[in-house]
């Protein structure tokens, strides 16, 4: 199966691109309590944006709501969903089965949100064998021939830093152009290749930021001082 294609390639900014997954979470956390349908104002709340940013990043999807009724929650749900390739199966390999490549193999939402586990790869002879999540976990040297086995999509590495680029250059060499990256480093990747960092680290730092402005320090150096 080829790698999702980019909403950007028929015209939605990426900015937008980067909001959808947004909306569709609070769309999903309606649809769960019964809403059918909801006003641009409600959905904005919820989802953390103004109403007319929403309103914007919706009419690229050519959804324009009715006035005085709103738009339908389960119909947005499935325009969002269908522009964000979450209407088909899109199959997954974690390579790196840690205690975070683990937590992710166990993850539940992923396959009501379109995206299923289908391959857990390690080099640990310790792991390689290990059941988990219902998956046998595969040594690192049959990489390839499991994405190819397993009609991988998207690649998620947990591993650790050091053997990050090499797993990223082999996923790569055969086919897989869209990779989520839980490892502390950045990699190097030619154009056509999609990389998603997530580092909670630097999500904690800047959290730590904000905690110590919110107590008033430390001062900043003024003129050298």
């Amino acid at each position: 199966m080829k790698s999702p294609s980019h909403p950007r390639d028929r015209g939605i900014p990426e900015a937008t691109v980067a909001r959808l997954p947004l909306y569709l979470r609070a769309l999903h956390g309606m649809a769960e309590r019964g809403v059918a349908t909801v006003s641009s104002e409600d959905l904005a709340t919820a989802a953390g944006v103004n109403s007319a940013k929403l309103r914007k990043d919706l009419s690229h999807l050519g959804s324009y709501g009715t006035r005085g009724v709103g738009y339908e929650v389960e119909y947005l749900v499935y325009q969002i969903s269908r522009e964000l390739g979450l209407t088909q199966d899109w199959a997954v390999a974690i390579v790196g089965v840690g205690n975070l490549g683990r937590a992710l193999a166990n993850y539940g939402g992923f396959v009501s949100r379109g995206f299923r586990v289908a391959a857990l790869v390690d080099a640990d002879p310790e792991v390689v064998g290990d059941t988990i999540a219902g998956l046998n976990v595969e040594h690192i040297d049959e990489l390839e021939a499991v994405i190819k086995r397993r009609g991988v999509s998207i690649v998620v590495l947990a591993t650790p830093a050091a053997a990050a680029q090499k797993v990223c250059d082999r996923v790569m060499a055969v086919g897989v152009t869209s990779i989520l990256n839980f490892a502390p480093v950045v990699l190097s990747v030619p154009d056509g290749v999609d990389v998603r960092k997530v580092d909670l680290s630097i999500e904690l730092q800047i959290l730590a930021f904000h905690e110590q402005r919110k107590a008033g320090g430390p001062l900043m150096a003024v003129d050298g001082q």
